[in-house]
């Protein structure tokens, strides 16, 4: 991508960027030189490269994971309302709302392997029939024959430092036993907090 800089005396700090056409532009102040200007151009060149390409998420493709995977793990019993890429989602990689039938995935799954977002969709999937992250909740989520590979490459990726799901007596009423990154419906990337 081209880039072209823009120098102005009435811009005092700020340094912004646009594109317009093929050309990155970048808006500057006239005092600042040019070397002193390369990290920001690369620091904005990277979130326009990540901007346009979460442009390009289809919604469609993940209505239609979404059912193809409630058809072979779910015998096509859970209803959904909506399933959308979400490019807000920070700490969670999907989300559920049991009582709308809505689940968000978070957009940066897009770059993940394909058995990585599907086990998220699963595990959302599987908050419509269970809220909690109790036994059966788990039952119904390792129905997903790469499960425990879906959260090893999260682990892996330093984007999740999942426990092992403990063996025995679990509540089916919620909450997060061995799986402190977890929290009803949402599956959070862990950052040491439980929100």
């Amino acid at each position: 991508m081209d880039i072209r800089i823009i120098r102005s005396t009435k811009r005092r700090k700020t340094v912004q960027a646009r594109k317009v056409g093929g050309t990155l532009e970048i808006l500057a102040p006239a005092g600042l030189s040019d070397e002193q200007l390369q990290p920001h151009i690369r620091r904005l060149a990277d979130r326009i490269a990540r901007r346009d390409r979460s442009v390009d998420l289809d919604d469609c493709f993940l209505e239609e994971r979404a059912t193809e995977l409630n058809r072979r793990y779910f015998n096509d019993r859970l209803k959904f309302h909506s399933i959308r890429w979400s490019h807000t989602q920070k700490k969670s990689f999907g989300s559920c709302t049991p009582s709308l039938g809505t689940i968000h995935i978070s957009a940066r799954l897009s770059r993940m392997p394909r058995f990585v977002l599907e086990y998220v969709i699963v595990h959302e999937l599987a908050h419509l029939r269970e809220r909690g992250h109790g036994k059966r909740f788990w039952s119904l989520v390792n129905r997903y024959a790469k499960t425990e590979r879906a959260r090893g490459y999260l682990m892996a990726a330093g984007m999740d430092d999942v426990e092992p799901i403990p063996e025995g007596d679990h509540s089916d009423t919620g909450g997060s036993v061995g799986n402190p990154h977890l929290d009803e419906g949402v599956f959070r990337q862990s950052q040491g907090s439980t929100e």
